[in-house]
């Protein structure tokens, strides 16, 4: 997946209760507090409309990403493009046991996957998978889209360089030999494939999600 996203916190009962944008700040009002009632949500405005609600109607339910966007906002996204891939990373720790993949938007059929490795990064992947979906849809002469859910992996496959801070070690060098290939073939390649930004707000997480969250 993309870098850590920002989330809201409601507190319906602490040492004060509203809508904060830190854990941290959230930690310090619900310590000590019996009976404390908070949960996170992605969207501020979410998060302030649930406020305004029931802590039982949300406790143990998981956020409908879609009511934090307006009907407008929904049709002018509209659907999917199912002639396309789609492609994710996973990273278990920043850095961590790493692995990517790319699959089929509409049938969910894995097409390729690499890994898991020692040592990466989850924007580490998210590049190396997104290159690597060039690379298969070129190979195939395909007109199909990729989408990704990474604004990082997009940045960095428009420079051609993969723009980590992860030091180079034994324990990862498998990754930064993909990472080694992957630039090179940015460089030595054009490619026709509309890279697509996946809108996980209005249609759920991207099919390529290793669904670890």
């Amino acid at each position: 997946m993309s870098k850590t996203k920002k989330k809201y916190y409601v507190i319906w009962q602490g040492h004060k209760t509203g809508v904060f944008d830190s854990w941290n700040t959230c930690k310090k009002l619900i310590k000590d507090f019996p009976g404390a009632q908070y949960k996170s949500f992605v969207s501020k405005e979410h998060a302030e409309e649930a406020f305004k609600g029931n802590y039982f109607d949300f406790v143990g339910k998981k956020e409908d990403l879609k009511s934090s966007l307006t009907k407008a906002q929904l049709e002018k996204i509209g659907q999917p493009n199912y002639n396309s891939i789609a492609v994710d990373a996973a990273s278990s720790g920043n850095p961590g046991i790493m692995e990517y993949r790319g699959v089929d938007t509409k049938s969910n059929k894995q097409l390729f996957i690499q890994g898991p490795f020692e040592e990466g990064t989850n924007n580490i992947g998210e590049f190396l998978a997104l290159v690597h979906g060039l690379s298969f849809l070129k190979k195939h002469n395909s007109d199909r889209i990729i989408y990704t859910d990474s604004k990082t992996a997009m940045s960095w496959v428009r420079k051609k360089k993969c723009n980590t801070k992860l030091e180079r070690n034994t324990i990862n060098k498998p990754v930064f030999d993909l990472v080694d290939r992957a630039e090179a073939w940015l460089k030595a390649n054009t490619y026709k494939t509309t890279i697509v930004k996946w809108e996980t707000k209005a249609w759920g997480e991207i099919p390529a999600d290793f669904g670890r969250k």
